[in-house]
C-alpha cells in the first residue's frame, strides 16, 4: 500500500468513524457503547462531550502499557480528528435529518453501525497505529490469540455496562452495535487490510512470551560422589 493511499484511507476512515458516531447519537436509539460511557461521565461530571471523549482517550492509552502497545501516527490522528469533527458531524446529521421519525431513526442506527465497522477496518488497515480504544482490541488479540470478533464484542459489552450504570442512554442500537460491529470489522478487513489488522509478533518474541508463561520444571539437585565411591580415591585409605 502506497503512502498516499495509506494517508487517504486513514483520514477517510476517521471521518467516517465520526460520522457514524453522529448518526447513532442522532438516531436516539442508543449510542455506541463507548458513547454510552461518554454520556454517563458527562451526566456525572457536567463536562462537555468532547472533553470527556478526549479524557477517556488518554485513559485508554494508559491501558496500553501492560499490553505493550505502541502509539503511532494513526493513534494521534484518531484522537485529533475525531475530537475535532464529532461536533460538526452531529450538526450535519441534525441538519440533514432534523426530526427523524421511527423509520429514519432505525435507518440512521443501522447505517451508523455498518459505517462504523467499515470505518474501523479502513483506519486500522493502514497499520499506522490503532485508536486508543481499538488499541485495546488489537493488543488483546495479539496477546491472547483470540479472534477480533470475540475480543471486540467482549470489550463493547463491558463498556456499555459501565456506561449504563453511570446513567448513559442504552437502547436496542447499543446492543446491536456491541454484538454486530465485531463481525462487520472482521468481514470487511479483507478489503482494507489484506495483510490483516494486527501485525504478527516475531517468532522470537512469541517464544519469549511463551517461555515466560510456561512453568519451569524443577532441576534435581546433584551431589558429588561420596568419599570412597568412585571418583577420586579417599586419601585416608
Amino acid at each position: 500500500m502506497s503512502p498516499a493511499r495509506r494517508a487517504v484511507q486513514l483520514l477517510l476512515g476517521l471521518l467516517a468513524y465520526a460520522l457514524s458516531m453522529a448518526m447513532l447519537l442522532h438516531a436516539g436509539q442508543g449510542g455506541m457503547p463507548w458513547d454510552v460511557l461518554h454520556q454517563g461521565v458527562v451526566l456525572r461530571t457536567g463536562l462537555p462531550f468532547g472533553v470527556v471523549v478526549g479524557s477517556l482517550s488518554v485513559l485508554a492509552l494508559l491501558a496500553w502499557i501492560p499490553l505493550r502497545q505502541r502509539p503511532g501516527v494513526g493513534t494521534v490522528a484518531n484522537v485529533v480528528v475525531i475530537t475535532l469533527t464529532i461536533d460538526p458531524a452531529i450538526a450535519l446529521v441534525t441538519r440533514l435529518v432534523p426530526d427523524p421519525g421511527v423509520a429514519a431513526s432505525v435507518a440512521l442506527a443501522v447505517g451508523g453501525i455498518v459505517l462504523n465497522g467499515l470505518a474501523t477496518s479502513a483506519y486500522l488497515g493502514v497499520r499506522l497505529g490503532p485508536g486508543p480504544r481499538d488499541g485495546l482490541m488489537t493488543g488483546l488479540v495479539a496477546r491472547t490469540g483470540r479472534s477480533v470478533r470475540l475480543v471486540r464484542t467482549l470489550i463493547e459489552v463491558a463498556v456499555v455496562s459501565v456506561g449504563w450504570a453511570l446513567g448513559g442512554t442504552l437502547g436496542w442500537a447499543t446492543v446491536a452495535y456491541a454484538l454486530g460491529v465485531g463481525p462487520i470489522v472482521q468481514l470487511t478487513a479483507r478489503w482494507f487490510a489484506p495483510r490483516g489488522l494486527v501485525t504478527p509478533r516475531p517468532a522470537r518474541a512469541r517464544r519469549r512470551a511463551r517461555a515466560r508463561t510456561e512453568p519451569r520444571e524443577p532441576v534435581p539437585a546433584t551431589t558429588g560422589p561420596r568419599s570412597g565411591e568412585g571418583g577420586m580415591p579417599d586419601p585416608g585409605r
